[in-house]
């Protein structure tokens, strides 16, 4: 066996620690061993179906078309995850949908396009999945902080609007502090690289053998990128979503009190 490769022996291995998990839950009464027991059996069983889908999409004789067709489903899957895990924001599945798009867009736009990556199944499916997959996080959290920081300064607001100011003015302040909470966290990240934090993507070529400098710049490519996305998918949520809490004659749309809490 080679050091990128981990049998199935090894795989089966590793779940002692998911075991260690349940017995802690238990002894300490956590309640967590279902959720637990769930985790584990929907996480291999789409990983193998992944796997399987993968292995007929990185297949040079297969048409490259489908990893495309692939991505926008995760495009739409990631819209829908930002609308269920933060509905607080009204119309917030097509605020996401054309967030995702424009940060999926950007970021695999300059990868493939400059071909910094060559256009194969092997490349545009998994380097989708880590830009979309963070873009959908900072999704997330832009739409909350949105909401939050609206309601919290609801009068401040209400006020700069009766002095006559537009409301993309009078909301101009709040962008600012809800754009930094959602992409603060990615440059923390950058950050933290190296000394800190290994990341999966340079550690896994690493492991599968390619030289440790040309994993390198693979993945400070890839987060460089990422990073780009991340930003392009908070700036549409925030602006897109202000319109949203705004009406045509410049007034704050109510929030419900249940709307605030959700955030």
């Amino acid at each position: 066996m080679s050091s990128g490769q981990v049998s199935w022996w090894g795989l089966a291995a590793s779940l002692v620690m998911i075991a260690a998990v349940a017995l802690l839950s238990i002894r300490q009464k956590l309640r967590l061993e279902r959720d637990l027991a769930i985790a584990v059996v929907r996480s291999l069983a789409q990983m193998l179906l992944v796997g399987i889908a993968l292995g007929l999409i990185v297949d040079p004789h297969t048409w490259v078309g489908w990893s495309f067709f692939w991505v926008a489903g995760m495009v739409v899957f990631a819209a829908f995850t930002v609308a269920r895990r933060a509905p607080m924001l009204p119309g917030v599945l097509p605020v996401a949908a054309t967030a995702l798009t424009a940060g999926a867009t950007a970021g695999l736009g300059l990868l493939f396009v400059l071909r910094i990556f060559p256009v194969t199944g092997r490349t545009v499916v998994p380097v989708a999945g880590m830009v979309i997959g963070n873009s959908l996080a900072a999704g997330v959290l832009t739409v909350r902080r949105l909401v939050e920081t609206i309601g919290e300064r609801q009068a401040e607001l209400e006020a700069r609007l009766a002095l006559g100011l537009p409301w993309q003015r009078a909301v101009r302040p709040t962008v600012r502090q809800v754009l930094r909470t959602g992409i603060a966290p990615d440059v923390e990240r950058l950050k933290a690289l190296g000394i800190i934090v290994l990341p999966g993507a340079m550690t896994g070529l690493i492991l599968a053998g390619v030289a440790p400098l040309d994993a390198v710049r693979v993945q400070l490519a890839l987060l460089y990128v990422i990073l780009g996305s991340v930003t392009t998918t908070a700036s549409v949520i925030a602006l897109l979503g202000c319109r949203r809490l705004f009406t045509a004659d410049h007034r704050l749309v109510p929030l419900s009190r249940s709307t605030l809490d959700e955030g």
